[in-house]
């Protein structure tokens, strides 16, 4: 037995079906207003006037422009040109222009207008010079101390002590190392110029080893975080009246050599330089130690309360 509708309910039911069909072309017409206007977006990112066409550095001479290059060609998924000035990949640029370019340490990249970027360089400061893992053993004797030798403790009265090891009086910073060989580091240990091109803060020659066992550069120094105190130690014993020119770090042994402008090899504990220094004021003042004629071959600093000294030409 069938029954039949209302015309109330039928009123009902064909005002529901307009309603749909009006949200239904509302939809669909905001969809196609949503396409085209991601449309006339994506077209607008093309457009050269958001474009960058120019890449302004300012902080060094290095030309970096041809370096970011490379990171602003082509686009994203093809659709977003990588070149605009909206959506540029800015640490694409810098992870490329600091690998390409050791000298900086930092850089900061910023929009100049809608056609250029800016990129700011900050360079590294060379702190002083590195030239090599190790040092010339032909040049410096420190591998073959005495073992025979009288002390001057901290508190002794004579004047130097003699061995009957010969030694070989060493020249200038020991080192006939040239410029063109040796490079650059910074204060973090990061080895990465030529020393030719640079004039570093210390006037120190480094020979220590690299991380790993590099022997390329760029690399870190494997001693990086001992370096302060090493400089440290190097300027004071200078002020004994001649200044140290070479710093041999010899990991191996943890032990370090520092090279006096006179001939002169002062030898430690690396890690003890405070312990050294104080062994070394204390025998320059009680056995009138001269280390600036090269009549001493060499000092060592490395046995507690204990100076021995090796005289140059000594035989006994």
């Amino acid at each position: 037995m069938s029954v039949k509708r209302s015309s109330g309910s039928q009123g009902i039911d064909r005002l529901h079906a307009r309603r749909q069909l009006r949200r239904r072309r509302a939809l669909f017409a905001f969809g196609i207003l949503c396409v085209v206007l991601i449309g006339a977006a994506v077209w607008g990112l093309w457009q050269p006037v958001v474009r960058i066409a120019r890449v302004d550095v300012s902080g060094t001479n290095v030309p970096l422009a041809p370096l970011a290059a490379p990171a602003l060609s082509g686009s994203y998924l093809g659709i977003i040109p990588r070149d605009s000035i909206f959506f540029f990949p800015a640490e694409s640029v810098r992870a490329r222009i600091l690998a390409a370019e050791p000298t900086l340490a930092s850089l900061s990249i910023e929009r100049d207008g809608f056609r250029a970027i800016r990129i700011v360089a900050n360079p590294r400061v060379p702190l002083a010079t590195w030239c090599g893992a190790t040092y010339d053993a032909l040049a410096s004797p420190h591998t073959n101390f005495p073992t025979g030798t009288d002390d001057i403790g901290s508190q002794a009265t004579s004047s130097t002590a003699t061995s009957n090891a010969s030694t070989q009086k060493v020249g200038v910073g020991a080192s006939t190392t040239s410029a063109t060989s040796c490079s650059v580091f910074d204060a973090g240990g990061f080895v990465y110029a030529s020393a030719a091109s640079s004039t570093p803060v210390l006037p120190f020659l480094l020979y220590a080893p690299l991380v790993n066992g590099a022997t390329t550069t760029p690399a870190y120094l494997a001693q990086a975080d001992a370096l302060p105190a090493t400089f440290d130690f190097a300027r004071q014993a200078g002020s004994h009246g001649s200044p140290v020119v070479s710093i041999v770090i010899r990991a191996s042994a943890g032990e370090v050599d520092d090279y006096l402008a006179s001939g002169t090899r002062l030898t430690y504990v690396l890690g003890q330089e405070a312990e050294a220094l104080a062994a070394l004021a204390s025998a320059s003042q009680s056995a009138s130690l001269n280390l600036a004629d090269g009549s001493i071959a060499y000092v060592d600093l490395r046995f507690p309360g204990k100076v021995y000294v090796k005289k140059v030409g000594s035989t006994q």
